[in-house]
């Protein structure tokens, strides 16, 4: 997205160069409060109708308060002069202002700045192939869903070979950002402007840098925003994040939601959760004979067992016999993770040959990494 501060009049005219969603604002007030209410925003475009010197000061500023903003200055004539205090105010590029190929290259600069500074990556464009969306899911609080998102999610970025986006869809006690460290300015409530319209770059917007190849679109932070959030946002996200990155793995709540759903729809593998005790097996039951009524295949479906090893009265024999499906993971019990949650380091990174860890990436590379079902679902649900 793009702020272009100009009279109504002049905007209409530059609006078109600048692709995706222009916000205008007729003064640079008006672009401050924009600014204000969106943290992620990172493209200002100032016209020639703006006064210079009021133009510099607001770069200035914004400079010190928001350097992964950038500005680019419109002038009628371009002179030393003018270059010379534009680029001492910090101003990014300055362009004719009838010269809309030159503005657009100079908004691609600017916005290739802007994702160095902030860590995201740049949106991904003409890609052929589609990377895959990964969700996991138990339909029981505690069983270690959140910790296997983070872990799977890191352990396919790592090395950095492979671009990854972790979504926590667990809209009202997402716990991906306090797992990851990730301060939450950006969040998936910033884009309810887009719902209708989501691209790559809106999408881009959104995210929040957690570690090298590994970003992350975290869930609301304020009470009440996850009730604001339609499924229909969701579904669009994860259209268009596939193409821009490899795999996107997305954490979800305890229960069936539209939003979960939607997430269901868009995916390429189901990883079902459980842990070796009745009510979570019941549950996973449960949830198994609920996919199979919605009709996704079984063929893009995994179950893992977590703290496999725990001693519980309950044999392997009495697992397989009540879940009436393979187990494609046993992840064992240790002390170690809660410690790794705890100190927001992902244990496949901070201890690789942990057995957790080994047993994690082992389930990546043999499961997830391997070539995704075409399609999830005979037919796809439809939120408006």
């Amino acid at each position: 997205m793009t702020i272009l501060c100009e009279p109504a009049a002049l905007a209409g005219q530059l609006s078109p160069a600048l692709g995706g969603d222009v916000r205008p604002a007729e003064t640079l007030d008006e672009a401050t409060r924009l600014l204000a209410a969106d943290p992620a925003e990172t493209l200002v475009v100032i016209g020639s109708a703006i006064d210079l010197d009021e133009a510099l000061a607001f770069t200035a500023g914004l400079r010190v308060e928001r350097p992964s903003a950038g500005v680019v200055l419109l002038r009628d004539v371009l002179d030393v002069g003018v270059l010379t205090r534009a680029l001492r105010a910090g101003v990014r590029e300055v362009v004719a202002q009838d010269d809309l190929a030159a503005l657009v290259d100079a908004c691609t600069r600017s916005r290739a700045l802007s994702a160095q500074v902030t860590g995201i990556p740049l949106p991904r464009v003409d890609e052929r192939r589609h990377g895959q969306v990964v969700t996991v899911f138990a339909a029981k609080g505690g069983c270690g869903k959140t910790t296997l998102a983070v872990n799977l999610a890191a352990s396919l970025a790592a090395g950095g070979e492979r671009a990854v986006c972790l979504v926590d869809l667990d809209l009202a006690f997402g716990d991906v950002g306090i797992c990851l460290r990730a301060e939450p300015v950006r969040t998936i409530v910033h884009g309810l402007g887009m719902v209708g319209h989501v691209d790559a770059a809106g999408a881009s917007s959104l995210l929040t840098a957690c570690r090298p190849g590994l970003s992350a679109l975290l869930a609301p932070v304020e009470p009440g925003d996850a009730e604001r959030i339609p499924a229909a946002l969701v579904g669009e996200l994860l259209e268009v994040l596939p193409t821009m990155f490899d795999f996107v793995v997305v954490d979800t709540p305890s229960a069936f939601s539209e939003h979960v759903l939607a997430a269901m729809d868009a995916s390429h593998h189901h990883v079902l959760l459980t842990t070796p005790d009745v009510p979570s097996l019941k549950n996973l039951r449960v949830t198994l004979d609920m996919l199979d009524l919605l009709s996704y295949s079984h063929d893009i479906r995994s179950v893992v067992l977590n703290r496999s090893d725990s001693k519980v009265g309950l044999t392997m024999d009495d697992v397989e016999r009540v879940v009436r499906s393979d187990i494609r993971a046993h992840v064992p019990s240790s002390r170690d993770v809660p410690i790794s949650v705890n100190k927001g380091n992902p244990i496949v990174l901070d201890q690789p040959r942990h057995p957790v860890s080994e047993a994690i990436t082992r389930f990546g590379r043999e499961h997830v990494l391997a070539e995704p079902v075409a399609a999830s679902r005979s037919s796809k649900r439809w939120f408006r």
